[in-house]
Formats: structure tokens, sequence, C-alpha cells
């Protein structure tokens, strides 16, 4: 019996246990009553809410960003607005936000389309719409493409200008002759050195090139960081100056580069581009074989290194060295004041007093490697240089390969100095002369070491950049982070991605004597067609009062056709000029403009069907 009653008493605690747990389970405390209360009320409210109201609501919900979405930054624009699809008249503006600086300002020598005209500069107009955000001009070397323009934009813009010692040096002597240069704020900044530009900064970083003192730049930017490598090659023994700072580029590289732009100039070589010691290696064998004659050398001014290259060469031999040419007397003498061309004293002399040494004991150092018209190596071989007459006791060395477009000029040349007796050492003969760009080789090292997401490339004709695209796919470039842009393109970055998104002004300004820009479309026409059919001038003199023909017409020809030997065609047009004036006056005409253009519609028809040519017709009425 009292085991029952222990039994009954143990179903009665666990009843009782399960009771108080379930309780335990369903007691909420007065807090949490409140939220359920809230929780309740808000679920019935959100039921009985009109649909566009309760989008509404979760619409002004914060959205949670994907952690593995890319985080756009504030977009950058490159705008190049020179120096692609063509040699030459290199300018590119880097803006972001608010600020903007140019980086480059060259000039472009005029094609054979361009009569009469000396230098073709960047279109400046964009510069003049945004003037309130540019903060300065950065320069990579000191080659005329890439600081010819810069007197005329400075004359502009008076911003501060920023380069290397020697690329300074160089600047001023152009603002020097151009009136500015006290004007002017020039600064000189060392290779690993920085300079802010508004929310940029661009810091410069030494490569190797034809010219010392060349530099590329890191372009930091809130998008991320950007490389212009300017004009280089890789040379490990260069003459002077260090070789390119690959570690830099690469350290660049390994923190991320967002954007490569370099050197397409010659991505349709394969290989390296050879050392420039080499050419001092075939200067020396070619010194030896002058023995007994005098040698003139014809290079680019501005290549210091070969024409130390040659001092050293003439001191070996005890040969006194001459300048010859405007352009190459003044980069040798700025080159000797900064210490970047080292002369042994009483080496250098004066072109002036060259006839006073034995010529197998000189050396001439002048310009017109490229058969430019007015350079000294043309005079020469025209016989028309003041101090020096070739003859057949010249070994004459052009160390240095025709631009594309110069090869006919420069062949002229050497056919010249040749009818006169010289002997020539021309382009492939010898290794007379190396580029100072880089081939394929070097050009897929930069791509490798800075390892960018988006490739540009830059400096050079269409099929030069699209060669360093195919270069650029070899190591590993997508396609679609590849742009082949051209001048006035606007290509915008935000760091996620990289397109064109407009167009503004490019194009070129014809520079003529002192006129610059005032050379046009419609100048360079009628200058063609001079060239081309050349002119006639029709002059008539009429009473102003009674209408009658005083005098004329006259007919004048210039570059059309040899009057003495067509003196009937010209009869025959003033007949006709005669019969047309007297038509319009006896139809009591009274617009010279209108009688003028009927006199040049009459006689163009009349010269083209006698001759087939087009020459430019100028009437002149003259009233008494």
């Amino acid at each position: 019996m009292s085991g029952s009653k222990n039994s009954l008493k143990e179903a009665t605690k666990r009843k009782i246990f399960r009771r108080t747990s379930a309780s335990k389970a369903l007691a909420v405390s007065p807090k949490q009553e409140r939220r359920r209360t809230a929780a309740q009320r808000d679920t019935s409210d959100t039921k009985l809410k009109p649909m566009s109201q309760t989008r509404r609501t979760a619409q002004q919900k914060p959205r949670t960003r994907n952690p593995k979405e890319p985080v756009r930054k504030t977009p950058v624009k490159i705008i190049p607005l020179g120096g692609l699809n063509e040699i030459g008249k290199n300018f590119n503006v880097i803006e972001c936000s608010n600020d903007m600086f140019v980086l480059d300002c060259g000039l472009a020598f005029p094609d054979d389309d361009m009569p009469g005209v000396d230098i073709v500069i960047p279109d400046f107009s964009y510069i003049e719409k945004n003037i309130d955000k540019l903060r300065g001009v950065v320069i990579t070397h000191g080659h005329e493409d890439h600081i010819g323009g810069l007197p005329y934009f400075l004359k502009k813009f008076n911003v501060p200008v920023y380069g290397t010692r020697l690329t300074i040096g160089l600047v001023e002597g152009k603002l020097k002759e151009h009136g500015i240069l006290a004007d002017c704020k020039l600064n000189v900044v060392e290779p690993r050195n920085t300079v802010k530009l508004g929310c940029m900064a661009v810091e410069f970083i030494r490569v190797n090139h034809s010219i010392p003192d060349a530099v590329g730049f890191a372009i930091h930017t809130p998008a991320g960081v950007l490389i212009h490598t300017g004009d280089f090659k890789v040379d490990y023994t260069p003459i002077e100056g260090g070789i390119i700072d690959l570690p830099r580029f690469a350290e660049l590289g390994n923190k991320g580069v967002l954007a490569l732009m370099s050197d397409s100039t010659n991505s349709e070589r394969q290989g390296f581009t050879m050392s420039e010691r080499k050419v001092g290696e075939s200067f020396e064998r070619l010194f030896s074989q002058a023995d007994g004659k005098r040698i003139i050398i014809a290079t680019f001014a501005s290549n210091i290194h070969r024409v130390q290259q040659i001092i050293n060469n003439a001191v070996r031999c005890g040969r006194k060295v001459a300048c010859s040419g405007r352009s190459m007397v003044n980069v040798m003498s700025k080159g000797v004041e900064l210490g970047y061309l080292k002369v042994p004293e009483g080496v250098l002399i004066d072109i002036e007093s060259i006839s006073r040494y034995a010529p197998e004991k000189t050396v001439i150092v002048t310009t017109g490697s490229q058969g430019e018209p007015m350079s000294a190596l043309k005079r020469m071989s025209e016989n028309e240089h003041r101090q020096v007459s070739i003859t057949p006791n010249d070994f004459i060395i052009i160390s240095a390969n025709p631009i594309p477009g110069n090869e006919k000029l420069v062949t002229n040349v050497v056919n010249d100095l040749m009818k006169l007796g010289a002997e020539v050492i021309y382009e492939g003969m010898y290794d007379v002369h190396v580029s100072g760009h880089a081939c394929q080789e070097e050009q897929k090292l930069m791509l490798s070491i800075t390892k960018p997401k988006f490739f540009i490339p830059v400096h050079g004709e269409y099929k030069h950049l699209m060669k360093h695209k195919q270069t650029a796919l070899t190591v590993g470039i997508p396609e679609s982070n590849i742009i082949i842009a051209e001048i006035g393109n606007v290509i915008e970055t935000d760091g996620v991605d990289m397109k064109i998104s407009g167009q503004v002004p490019a194009g070129r300004v014809l520079v003529d004597g002192l006129g610059v820009g005032d050379v046009g479309a419609i100048v360079l026409r009628d200058r063609k067609r001079l060239a081309a059919d050349g002119l006639i001038i029709a002059v008539a003199t009429i009473d102003r009062m009674s209408g009658e023909i005083l005098a004329g017409p006259d007919v004048v020809s210039r570059g059309f056709v040899y009057v003495r030997e067509s003196e009937e065609l010209m009869k025959e047009a003033q007949s006709l000029l005669l019969e047309t004036l007297t038509d319009c006056l006896d139809r009591n005409m009274k617009d010279w403009n209108t009688i003028k253009g009927k006199m040049k519609d009459r006689l163009s028809d009349f010269i083209f069907q006698k001759t087939k040519r087009s020459p430019m017709i100028l009437p002149i009425i003259m009233e008494i």
C-alpha cells in the first residue's frame, strides 16, 4: 500500500513540474510583451496599408553593399590632344574634378601638303575653355616634339612648368628666343621626386632615351595610378645618367597600376633596341677608316650622348671639333654649360675658323640628318655653305635613320654629296645610329612589370598603336582593356571601368612666320593651287563717270605659261576679257564684284578648254 502511495506522489510531482516548465516557457517579461505587441501592431498595419505605401517603406531601407562589388572612385579623364596617329605634336591633358595639367607640349613639322608653313602646334582651345582648372605643365624630355609648342602655349597660359635639369635648360633657350623667359615659371625636378598638381601628384621616374634626363611619370590620382612612360628604351650601358628605373616601375606594378600609356614608336621592330655604346664602337672603326680625310657627321642636335662619343673619338685621334647649324650650336652650348657634355679645353673650335686647320685634323658636327631644306648639311651638298666646301677629301657620316616621309630628302642629299666626290656613310651601312625608342621585347618588359589593368598605346601612327596592342595581348592584357584612341577623345576611368566617353576640340594650328593660326584650309588650298597651276591677273581701268574702258584689260601670268612662247593664247584671253567687260558695261552693270565674277568665269572656262589647267584667276578693276 505504501508503495502505491509513493508512486502516486511521484506522478503528481512530474505533472506539476511539466506544467511549471511550460508556464516558464510561455512567460515573457513586460519589455518582451511590449515588443511583441508593437510587432503585431506593425503587422496588422501593414496588412491594412496600400501596396504603394508598402513598396515605399521597403525602398527606404538602407541598401547593404556587396563586399565583392568594386568601389567606384572619383573619375579621371585622359585627353590626348596630339601625338596619336601621328609622329610629333605630343600634347596630353589629365583631368580630375576641378584640376587638370598638361603632359608635354610639342610641335610637328609640316607635311608636303602645307606649303609655306614653318611648324605645326596643337590646338589649345580646350585649355582656354577650362583655364580655371589648369595647374601646370610637366615635360618628359627636351625633344622638339615634346617642348616645341611651349613658347606658344605659355604666351597664352602663364602656368608653372616642371621638368628635369637639361629639359628645363633647353626650354629656357626656346623661351628666350621668343622673349618671354623672364615671365615664365620654370621648375627643375629630380627623378623620384613628386609634384603636387591639385588633387593629383606626378612622380618623375628616370628612363633611357636618345637625350639625357628623360623621364616617365607615375600619376597618382583618386581613381588609381596612371603610368606614362614618355619616350623610352631600356639601355643597360648608357653613356650618361644611369639606367631606366625599372625597380620603381615594378614597385608600382606590385602595388597596382590602373592604366599604362606606353611609347609605340618602335612597336613594329622585334627584339631589343641596341645600346648607344654600339654607335661609339662604330665611330672608332670609321675614324680609323677616315685617316687623312676631314670627317663630317650629321646627327640630331639633341642627341648629346652621340655628340659626346664623337668628341671622345676626336680627342683620341687628335682632331678639333666644330659645330655647324644653329640648333646644334645651341644644344651643345647648353650641354657644356650644364655639364652633360664633357669637352677637354681647346678641342672645340668655331666653324668660322675651320679653314685655319688641316682638314684631316678636324671633325664637323652638323645638323641636316633628315635632309631638311635649310639645314647645314643640305647647304653643304649644294655648295652654298659659307665655311664648308665639299671635296673628295671629305668622309661624311649620316648618323640617323630617315623619319618616315623624309626618305627622299635624305636620298637627295646623299646623291649630291657623292656627286661632289665625298665618301658617304648612311643608314644601315654601319651601326652609325641606334633608336631611342623601345622595341617589342622592351615593351613587353614594361607591360609585365607594371601589370596595368588598362593599356593605352601612345606616341605613334595608327599602325604603331595597333602593333603595340598585339604585343600587349601576348602578355595577357585583355583586348577589352586596351584602348586605341584618337586625338580629342576623352578617355574616362573611375578605377573600375575605362571607356571613351566623349570628344573635345582638337587638331592642328599652323605657324607661318610670326602668324599663329592665320593660315587655314582656304589659304592652304590657294597655295596648293598656285603651286600646281600658277596665277593669271587680269587688270582693267574704267572711268567712274562715263563707264568707258580707259586701259586694258591686260593679262599677266605667273607660274602658268611662259608668256613669250604663248603670245597667241594671251592675246585670245585678252580679247575674251575685253568682250566680257564691254558686254557688262553696255548692260549698265555697276557692281564691280559681279563684273569681276563674270570675267573670272569666262576666262577660267577658256583657259581650261585650251590647256586643261585651272590656274588661279585674279581680276582687278581700277576706277578713275
